[in-house]
């Protein structure tokens, strides 16, 4: 099967949807069919061989954070010569309701089109403003995939119709073993140790650092808490953002014990998840998955994640991971210590973790998404510009 992939978010720039984007295409092209990936890029970037720019993306403010986007007659143009040039039998466009590639992917071609649905928001007055235009590009979508019941029901409830739910997918076996970062111990999970850890332990977070939701701010106010409860303690932080703005917003006698690695490797960030006794995931909303409870997950990495009805249902209910009310450091700061201390606690919800991971490795996933192309495509037919006919 010929399959065209839109991303809509910029390939240079670290995130779920260009992860899930990444992976899928992978898994595709393991099972044999033909991929190509179209997506905001710098033209310069490296990319890999099967995805293309669109042209370079610009900062827009969009649910609750800054995306990249592409969206201009530059992007257009890119858009539909793309469709014109491959003969794809699906085009599969993900967040097809963004101001950005997947949206002029639908006004650029007709025939089998699957959209998947990522997003989770409130409805506001610029979705009821722009509902009646997104609809003449979402009429066009043949099959509707929602990655969580959060995006599902956004959905429904402001742009209309249903979708079928497949999660986010993740490559288990790419983050079940590494070895810790240099200078990082690893994980105590013998479940022998009684006590604290005698090197007080590690905290760690992966995440945008600039990016209010993702909550870096409540596991540094939680760290102030207890950082001069356990002199040993120490803070591991990744992710885009400004490092030397984190640390600032550390008390002096506790900055030492703060490390921020800023945007790492792929490889990196396997390694990172490894070398945390306790992975946080703080997050005060937006969030209608949680990529990243799926890649700590895989790694066996015992999870403390603020209570978020996405990351409850991915945690099952606390089973898979610790949880604490959304936004109250306290709580942060008392659940953490309370996993620091308990080594068997920590092995337990790793155990659980990667069971219950499972479910969400792309050798599941993919074949789902494989059954909704299917659905669609039609013998002879194939994704053609608009106006132009099947």
């Amino acid at each position: 099967m010929r399959v065209g992939i839109v991303c809509p978010y910029t390939w240079n720039v670290p995130g779920g949807v260009q992860q899930h984007v990444r992976d899928l295409a992978e898994a595709l092209i393991g099972y044999g069919h033909h991929v190509s990936v179209i997506t905001p890029a710098d033209d310069d970037a490296r990319l890999p061989e099967y995805v293309v720019s669109a042209g370079r993306a610009v900062p827009v403010p969009y649910n609750g954070s800054v995306a990249r986007l592409a969206f201009g007659f530059l992007s257009a143009s890119r858009v539909r010569r793309w469709i014109h040039e491959n003969a794809f039998d699906v085009l599969h466009v993900h967040e097809p309701a963004a101001p950005s590639l997947g949206l002029l992917a639908c006004w650029a071609a007709d025939g089998p089109i699957v959209g998947t649905f990522h997003a989770s928001y409130t409805k506001s007055r610029v979705v009821s403003v722009t509902a009646p235009i997104l609809q003449s590009a979402l009429e066009k979508i043949t099959g509707r995939i929602a990655v969580s019941e959060a995006a599902r029901k956004t959905l429904v409830e402001h742009l209309g119709g249903d979708a079928v739910l497949i999660p986010n997918g993740v490559a288990t076996e790419r983050y079940a073993m590494a070895e810790p970062l240099p200078g990082w111990p690893g994980r105590d999970t013998t479940g022998t140790a009684p006590g604290a850890r005698a090197d007080g332990g590690v905290l760690g977070f992966l995440g945008r650092m600039d990016e209010p939701r993702k909550g870096l701010q409540v596991l540094l106010r939680a760290f102030e808490i207890l950082g001069p409860q356990r002199p040993g303690l120490r803070l591991l932080v990744a992710g885009p953002g400004d490092a030397d703005d984190v640390v600032a917003r550390v008390s002096p006698a506790l900055r030492d014990r703060v490390v921020v690695l800023g945007m790492v490797s792929e490889a990196d960030k396997v390694r990172a998840y490894h070398s945390v006794d306790v992975f946080v995931a703080p997050n005060t909303g937006g969030e209608s998955f949680g990529i990243v409870l799926a890649e700590a997950m895989s790694a066996g990495a015992p999870i403390l994640a603020s209570d978020i009805e996405a990351f409850d249902r991915v945690l099952l209910g606390g089973r898979a991971g610790a949880l604490f009310p959304v936004g109250d450091a306290a709580a942060l700061a008392a659940s953490a210590g309370e996993l620091l201390d308990d080594p068997a606690r920590r092995k337990q919800l790793s155990a659980e973790a990667r069971a219950a991971v499972r479910r969400y490795d792309w050798s599941a996933v993919a074949r789902d998404v494989l059954r909704v192309y299917e659905t669609v495509a039609l013998p002879g037919r194939t994704v053609v510009e608009s106006g132009r006919g099947a």
